[in-house]
């Protein structure tokens, strides 16, 4: 069977895009996206993102996220903006859309040639929203987390999908395919965690690495990005009301706090290729 697919990425988080809207998903996707995420092997990416019919009244879509594992993803800040885009340029050019999740309505703005601000919503730091357990039942805000014999001070923040943001003195020098995966499958998060390790450059500047539940280390995450500057603004580093600047291996995306805890999201959305597989 062909597949017609488009290999989009907002700051090299890449997916491969399959218009689901009047199919469906397929019913082997969990399978599909293990065998089509493979690099070298295959078209190689993050994972599958599925854009599908809406499911509430006034939507433009639906977004499914299946990460290379095959797992099921919540919700995708990345992928988010490069669904905007692809329903921008099939046919809905609007420059709000309005766009469902397993978390919940997305607002997306157009901001010009490829870019996007993504009405994240709101964050929580509380262990029953990750969830996390084992780890008391305030806030989680500078806690000890002790992964493999070392201890290490983390914030955990819910944004849709779960995130631990641990502060480091250089990125660069962390070696995420040996501490990653002990991140991912520690015990006080059921549901596994995405894990960010971000070193503080200013107030409002950030470099940040991720290790993605489901897909190990990716050179961006629009969630993985909100939840860091969500902990460091409590943990009094960022300031709320301004955008932070957040570096990553893919690219810069711009995070800001509103009241009420509120995330916007502003990054670039970019199609790579479009084509056809046999599967």
């Amino acid at each position: 069977m062909k597949l017609s697919f488009t290999k989009m990425q907002g700051c090299a988080n890449d997916y491969i895009y399959l218009d689901c809207r009047k199919s469906g998903v397929p019913e082997n996707i969990a399978a599909l996206s293990e065998k089509l995420s493979r690099r070298h092997f295959s078209i190689g990416a993050d994972g599958i993102i599925c854009i599908c019919a809406a499911q509430t009244a006034g939507a433009d879509g639906m977004m499914r996220i299946f990460n290379a594992d095959g797992s099921e993803g919540r919700m995708c800040g990345n992928g988010i903006r490069c669904v905007a885009e692809w329903l921008y340029t099939h046919g809905i050019a609007k420059e709000t859309l309005a766009i469902d999740t397993l978390s919940g309505l997305k607002t997306v703005t157009h901001k010009g040639a490829g870019l996007w601000q993504v009405e994240m919503g709101a964050y929580s730091a509380m262990p029953a929203s990750l969830p996390a357990v084992n780890m008391g039942e305030e806030p989680l805000v500078d806690k000890e987390l002790t992964v493999d014999g070392k201890t290490w001070h983390v914030t955990c923040i819910s944004v849709g999908n779960p995130h631990c943001v641990t502060v480091v003195e250089d990125v660069d020098s962390l070696k995420l395919e040996e501490i990653g995966p002990a991140f991912e499958h520690h015990a006080n998060f059921p549901e596994r965690i995405n894990t960010e390790f971000v070193q503080v450059v200013d107030a409002t500047h950030l470099k940040m690495r991720v290790w993605e539940r489901g897909s190990g280390e990716t050179w961006a995450c629009g969630t993985g990005t909100c939840a860091t500057v969500a902990a460091l603004t409590e943990l009094g580093i960022c300031p709320a009301g301004e955008d932070i600047h957040v570096q990553l291996r893919g690219g810069v995306l711009t995070i800001r706090v509103l009241p009420g805890r509120q995330l916007l999201m502003t990054g670039a959305a970019e199609t790579v290729c479009e084509g056809i597989t046999e599967v």
